[in-house]
């Protein structure tokens, strides 16, 4: 199934006219995620058209101020428009004591039931579906990236179903175990004529960090990775020095990674107008790049 992605924010620390703090929403069958929570996160929920009270759980990348200053404002909304899920929270070690010192300060009144969770390395979450991994990154702070993964599954060719005129029946069942089945007319039916295999899929999240070995194992074999690509090349040091990704070593992960397409987010004030040069050189490594913009959406 396809999953759809909305870019909420895509500015790096300073937001400029047309691009909000980080954040991005992302829904998968009952799920609807968050990753991290920039200043204005909940404005640009109004403007996608999309409800905040859906988020059933929320990746913190790391405790930066364009990362998670959207966070009160987020908890306001939800509380003054009756929330009544669990909000489940993941982020690097400190997340427990920032959040309670957060919610002391600014939603003193909180009544939302919130579940969090300090997370660093492995598997964070699985369900029968997906499961969600997390991996640390090199930003002088506690910092993660994360993959949500969609697990391999078999699955039934509903036009051959359909074909086959196949009752909606236990019968289906049988067929989605790899039973072959016989029809009430006596029909033999082969399992393996009618169930075929979908592969993982996994998105990968990327931000904040200088290139380390993690950036490549969390985003191995991508379907899609979300990346930072906050310098570009002529000013490498200044990555290295604030420990951030060039859009090149972006370019880098995605073509070591074997992913299918890279999407820059994170982006500086200083290319503001001038993204082409960002892509361009994140091509050089890597072709299938694009720019993400705010309230972009995307399928994945």
């Amino acid at each position: 199934m396809k999953i759809p992605i909305t870019f909420l924010g895509t500015s790096q620390a300073i937001p400029t006219a047309k691009r909000n703090h980080t954040s991005i929403f992302f829904q998968y069958n009952a799920e609807s995620i968050l990753v991290d929570c920039g200043e204005g996160t909940q404005r640009q929920f109004r403007k996608a058209k999309l409800n905040p009270c859906k988020i059933t759980r929320f990746l913190i990348t790391h405790w930066h101020g364009d990362h998670v200053l959207g966070i009160p404002g987020l908890l306001q909304t939800l509380l003054l428009n009756g929330y009544n899920r669990t909000l489940h929270i993941y982020g690097p070690h400190g997340t427990k004591k920032h959040m309670s010192q957060l919610i002391d300060l600014f939603v003193p009144y909180c009544t939302l039931k919130i579940e969090i969770n300090e997370v660093s390395e492995g598997k964070i979450l699985e369900t029968k579906d997906f499961f969600i991994e997390s991996l640390p990154m090199e930003h002088g702070i506690a910092c993660n990236a994360y993959a949500f993964v969609e697990k391999a599954r078999i699955r039934l060719d509903k036009d051959k179903l359909k074909k086959l005129k196949i009752p909606n029946s236990p019968l289906i069942g049988e067929l989605q175990k790899g039973n072959d089945i016989i029809l009430p007319d006596k029909r033999k039916i082969k399992a393996k004529d009618l169930i075929y295999r979908t592969e993982e899929k996994r998105i990968s999240f990327i931000f904040d960090t200088e290139i380390n070995p993690n950036c490549f194992k969390i985003s191995k074999d991508s379907e899609a990775i979300i990346s930072e690509a906050v310098y570009l090349n002529n000013e490498k040091d200044l990555a290295v020095l604030h420990e951030h990704l060039t859009a090149e070593q972006a370019g880098e992960i995605a073509k070591r990674s074997n992913a299918k397409v890279l999407y820059l987010s994170h982006l500086s004030q200083r290319y503001d107008g001038n993204e082409k040069l960002v892509l361009a050189e994140a091509r050089k490594k890597f072709k299938n790049t694009f720019i993400a913009e705010d309230l972009m959406s995307i399928e994945v």
